[in-house]
């Protein structure tokens, strides 16, 4: 897609999208407000080699000089990783950071502006934000959803985080017309949570199906995006009940210690894995990279379908 917004591409994903074949954009703020050093960029290569075996190229995107790179480079993580001070860009924030010509790390939403100027049509995360619990009086909604509105990029993920209120989360992706396909779930998933408990409105496990709803989705004239979930690997995921009551302690802790914000996400998430002795950041990890091989699948579907029309 041409643009005035400067974009670098790595060789390596300007020859695939050269040549046709699939590519996955990822987002890099969970190698810089995710783990810590080494772990991030030990989790950054494990993602990109599923996406790899999966058939499709990596492009893990970050902002630098005022451009989008799209693919970083082993350098590039390594630096991202390791390096303290990189500011989280959301989608609100990029034309800013562009426009001062400085750098930061891409979250979901800023990810999916991205991807859709890259000229990607698929992007993997381990999960989405969505809306808040309490936003009926704090209006805390997550920018994700109100860019999946916006940008014709298909996201791949396992669900929406649990600290969520994802009944809600469900009923403005069906307000705003956004498409929500399970892959090999009746469930929406959580996360690290194989289940949300709220049924799924479409369980579809042929790759090649996915692909044609998600280009039928795009012929119709819709302007956003299509929500594909996938839930995390049995051995790897969450007892549910027990991250309720974990979330439910840290939400009383956050109120008393009066965090609210963009803050309370972190803090929560935190919080929640002091309660489970670590094992929910080992299936954040493990969620990761277990996404990013379905989504190199379902690029790879795609781009044969597309090929195949042509």
């Amino acid at each position: 897609m041409t643009t005035g917004i400067p974009i670098v591409h790595s060789e390596e994903v300007r020859e695939a999208l050269h040549e046709g074949r699939p590519v996955v954009a990822l987002e890099s703020n969970v190698i810089t407000h995710g783990l810590k050093y080494p772990q991030n960029a030990e989790t950054a290569y494990e993602v990109e080699s599923a996406v790899r075996k999966s058939g499709s190229v990596p492009a893990t995107m970050c902002i630098e000089d005022g451009a989008i790179k799209v693919g970083m480079t082993e350098r590039d993580i390594e630096r991202f990783a390791s390096e303290s001070g990189i500011p989280k860009v959301s989608s609100r924030d990029l034309p800013v950071v562009l426009a001062r010509g400085g750098r930061g790390a891409t979250t979901v939403a800023s990810s999916l502006v991205a991807a859709e100027l890259a000229g990607i049509p698929f992007f993997s995360s381990a999960g989405l934000g969505g809306v808040h619990r309490g936003a009926e009086t704090t209006m805390d909604v997550s920018s994700d959803l109100i860019q999946l509105t916006r940008s014709k990029v298909a996201v791949v993920c396992a669900g929406a985080k649990m600290i969520l209120d994802l009944k809600l989360t469900m009923e403005y992706l069906e307000t705003q017309c956004v498409p929500v396909v399970s892959h090999g779930s009746d469930d929406f998933p959580a996360f690290y949570c194989a289940s949300s408990g709220i049924r799924s409105p479409h369980r579809v496990d042929d790759e090649d199906l996915i692909a044609r709803i998600v280009d039928t989705h795009w012929a119709t004239g819709h302007p956003g995006g299509v929500v594909i979930t996938t839930p995390p690997r049995q051995e790897d995921a969450v007892d549910a009940a027990e991250a309720e009551s974990a979330i439910e302690d840290a939400l009383a802790q956050a109120a008393q210690d009066g965090v609210t914000g963009q803050g309370l996400t972190k803090y929560l998430m935190h919080a929640v894995d002091r309660a489970t002795g670590g094992r929910t950041a080992q299936a954040n990890m493990a969620v990761l990279i277990s996404t990013a091989e379905v989504g190199g699948r379902l690029a790879a579907a795609y781009a044969r379908y597309r090929a195949g029309r042509s």
